[in-house]
């Protein structure tokens, strides 16, 4: 594996590991009420994902359960969409239930 590829991993296992920080204790109807923690998920939701897009594909290849394309349509709403407004259901459903997945085969491909 690159030198750039440990290093996306890990900008994707930290981005994670702060995301959980930020969301513990909190539930849906609450976590976006404190603009900083909302501002820190984001931020590192960001990180996360377009970390994940500059993976070499042979990576991706190996975690075909991880929703690669879905993570880089997110990523494209999160960067240029903001705007519009983030629909708080669908960041919660990302945080509570999708980052399992990628966190899984990160730390699978960290330890290879």
């Amino acid at each position: 594996m690159s030198k750039e590829a440990h290093l996306y991993i890990a900008h994707i296992l930290e981005s994670i590991d702060y995301i959980e920080q930020f969301s513990n204790g909190y539930n849906r109807e609450n976590i976006f009420q404190d603009r900083m923690r909302y501002d820190a998920i984001l931020r590192n939701l960001q990180t996360m994902a377009e970390s994940a897009t500059k993976l070499p594909d042979s990576i991706k290849e190996l975690y075909k359960n991880v929703p690669w394309r879905d993570i880089a349509g997110f990523r494209n709403i999160l960067v240029h969409d903001y705007l519009e407004g983030l629909d708080h259901n669908v960041l919660w459903q990302v945080i509570s239930n999708e980052l399992t997945v990628l966190k899984e085969a990160m730390l699978a491909e960290k330890n290879n």
